[in-house]
């Protein structure tokens, strides 16, 4: 399994007990869907090793305690802190509407309902308060804050997003 192939779910935080046992931060709003796991990817030197889950629970809202199979100390759960943890893509819950995975977006067209088509999604930028679409445009940069008022329509079928962007931001970009 590659990286690209996955979404990132969180790291391993710390030990829980004696017998190799883990806590996992999860970076995610809903840590109770993931407490059914059989499995995970976990991140060794750039590599995805799969790891089999012998019992997991919630912990604090935002921990999953897990006893992972064949870790049964606390040497061999010393091993895995810090380690990122991945699922596969196809894991992710289908979204509808106007709700959306970052990832799912990267590609698509953007178009404003006053000035039309203004470019394409590259990436996301959500190392900021407020994520940003990245949006490219010959050539030129255009970032606009990812808020569900300027979102009109995300549309799947045809790899677009649609937005109603207030007067002059987008124009800071393109008039420069």
């Amino acid at each position: 399994m590659r990286k690209e192939e996955c979404f990132y779910l969180g790291k391993i935080a710390k030990k829980f007990s004696f017998k190799g046992e883990v806590l996992a931060y999860l970076d995610t709003d809903e840590p109770e869907m993931y407490e059914e796991l059989e499995s995970v990817f976990v991140e060794f030197n750039n590599n995805l090793v799969p790891f089999f889950i012998e019992s997991c629970s919630l912990h604090k809202n935002d921990f999953l305690r897990i006893r992972f199979e064949d870790v049964e100390s606390e040497e061999e759960a010393d091993k895995l802190l810090g380690c990122p943890l991945y699922l596969p893509l196809s894991a992710l819950p289908k979204l509808e509407g106007n709700k959306f995975y970052f990832h799912e977006v990267i590609g698509f067209d953007v178009e404003d309902t006053r000035l039309g088509l203004i470019g394409k999604i590259t990436s996301i930028n959500d190392s900021t308060a407020q994520p940003l679409f990245e949006i490219i445009f010959n050539g030129i940069e255009i970032l606009i804050p990812m808020i569900d008022n300027f979102i009109v329509t995300i549309d799947r079928a045809n790899k677009k997003v649609v937005l109603n962007t207030p007067e002059g931001l987008v124009d800071l970009y393109l008039n420069n």
